[in-house]
């Protein structure tokens, strides 16, 4: 079963995450539908108007106006009033936050598989086929976070060890679970383009080889590379240390789209 409630930055440490956070503050009825009124209301709302809305008083309304702020599902202000300025501070509103909040377990990435597929459209070349501008699009984006990785480690000259454990960490925060099997292996435990996969797995599949392949290239760790490796349930594709007959084929398109 897949819950979607996900927050864009989601923290992995071993406190809760925010869209965990999030969750849990919605689980409370009355909290639900203060939150669903300010959302349907769009405009600020008060403590009063909240309490009103859902039939309790405003100390209680402000309980759980405050853990929804908390939780990051709304903010507050103090709106200047027009007109005549009367004494004391304006009252309190609470805005709903404009996040998009997202939770999947296991995770997905249907937003990273969604944006390849519009940049190779977009950027489909004269001659080129639509799973060939796919695998071109997936690759370039490997490529452009493999070079941020570095650029935000500067690693220095990688040697496969090395470059394997960089590349968990983007691994990890994109979803593929990976798995450090050997000091040589990562094998990836879940395939965050899921259950899409299932459906058309030559392309996404493809896809998911040439990202990896690329994100190898721009955090220039030619040491290792991304090997079509299906097993049921997980990623196709897992990371190993090159040979040196490996690192003479860099050259060779890594994936082949589907025909």
């Amino acid at each position: 079963m897949t819950v979607y409630v996900m927050v864009d930055g989601m923290s992995r440490s071993d406190r809760p995450s925010p869209a965990i956070r999030a969750i849990a503050a919605l689980d409370d009825d009355l909290r639900r539908r203060i939150h669903e009124f300010i959302r349907a209301a769009r405009r600020p709302v008060t403590r009063g108007e909240a309490a009103a809305a859902v039939g309790i008083s405003r100390k209680l309304a402000a309980f759980h106006l405050d853990k929804l702020v908390a939780a990051g599902l709304l903010r507050t202000d103090y709106p200047h009033p027009s007109g005549v300025r009367k004494v004391g501070r304006a009252p309190k509103v609470y805005v709903p936050v404009d996040a998009d909040v997202r939770m999947s377990i296991p995770e997905r990435q249907h937003d990273v598989l969604a944006t390849i597929l519009i940049d190779a459209v977009l950027s489909e070349r004269a001659g080129e086929t639509a799973p060939h501008a796919v695998v071109r699009a997936a690759r370039d984006r490997g490529e452009a976070a493999g070079a941020a990785e570095r650029q935000n480690s500067r690693p220095g000259r990688l040697g496969a060890e090395r470059a394997l454990t960089l590349s968990e960490g983007l691994l990890s925060r994109q979803g593929y679970e990976p798995d450090r099997v050997s000091p040589t292996r990562v094998c990836l435990r879940n395939c965050p383009f899921h259950p899409v996969s299932r459906q058309f797995p030559e392309l996404v599949c493809g896809l998911n080889h040439s990202f990896l392949t690329g994100f190898l290239t721009g955090l220039n760790a030619p040491n290792v590379r991304a090997v079509l490796q299906p097993r049921a349930g997980e990623c196709c594709v897992e990371l190993r240390s090159a040979t040196a007959d490996d690192r003479a084929l860099t050259d060779v398109p890594a994936s082949q789209p589907p025909s």
